[in-house]
């Protein structure tokens, strides 16, 4: 019986050194956000605005502020390199496909805080805010 009550103890020991601080857990750094959540950063000009859509699609119409990075690009990986990572960034593309992906690849390449627009532009629209051309 003590045999069995000591190494209880040794595996659940083991069990809470290894696991992760959620705290510390780098996927915290992306956060999915509403448009009126993103219009409240956008009036704070508290971020970084991204679009990822290609350039026909941001010619069409973008949110005010938004510098055009396309994720397709085969230059993509320099461009977004010369985005500040030490500020928040906020990413947006169609629905949240490209944004989505475009937000993974930042967290690898150590931005430090990525807000990531939910439903995209298209959202956006839905909600009746504006774009700009």
């Amino acid at each position: 019986m003590k045999i069995k009550t000591i190494i209880t103890a040794v595996v659940l020991s083991m069990l809470l050194f290894n696991c992760k601080d959620a705290k510390t857990d780098d996927t915290a750094i992306v956060e999915l956000i509403t448009v009126a959540e993103m219009d409240s950063l956008l009036e704070m000009e508290k971020v970084q605005l991204v679009d990822v859509r290609t350039p026909q699609e941001y010619a069409e119409g973008h949110i005010e502020g938004a510098i055009n990075i396309d994720f397709s690009d085969e230059n993509f990986e320099t461009l977004i390199s010369e985005v500040d990572k030490t500020k928040p960034v906020a990413v947006y593309c169609g629905r949240g496909g490209r944004s989505g992906k475009c937000s993974a690849y930042m967290k690898k390449a150590g931005f430090t805080k990525i807000y990531d627009l939910d439903g995209g532009i298209t959202e956006w629209k839905y909600k009746g805010k504006t774009l700009v051309k």
